[in-house]
């Protein structure tokens, strides 16, 4: 197997609003984020202390966060296609898994999740057929 890095992160809980309720519905507390990001080892194994040297992901949840704020979602499936969007205009990233779930979904409890896995061929394919 090729050697990899993986950027995890969890438990974001994202600012945004998604779905349409009714008054007997439950209504989540919090749309929570996870997203691991693959990339080169190049990019975790470095010679120096340097930003220049890493991914600086932190852009990059800036604008997960800006696309969370942006508009009232009627799915959560919708925001992770704008999210993977925006993770694939990284040439550095070489696939990704990301989930995003809700909770709670019954009576206080449980968490509900979709969960999305690109490779590197799917990642190719959504950079060459821009929206």
């Amino acid at each position: 197997m090729p050697s990899q890095a993986r950027i995890e992160l969890r438990d974001l809980h994202l600012p945004v609003s998604i779905g349409t309720y009714g008054p007997d519905d439950v209504v989540p507390d919090a749309h929570v984020l996870d997203l691991d990001l693959i990339i080169s080892t190049d990019l975790v194994q470095v010679t120096s202390d340097d930003m220049a040297n890493v991914f600086d992901y932190d852009p990059l949840i800036a604008q997960i966060a800006a696309i969370a704020r942006s508009q009232t979602f009627e799915t959560q499936e919708y925001l992770m296609t704008l999210i993977t969007r925006a993770c694939a205009a990284y040439g550095v990233i070489l696939a990704l898994e990301i989930c995003l779930r809700k909770y709670p979904v019954l009576a206080g409890t449980g968490s509900l999740g979709v969960r999305l896995t690109l490779g590197a061929e799917d990642l190719a394919g959504m950079r060459r057929h821009k929206d």
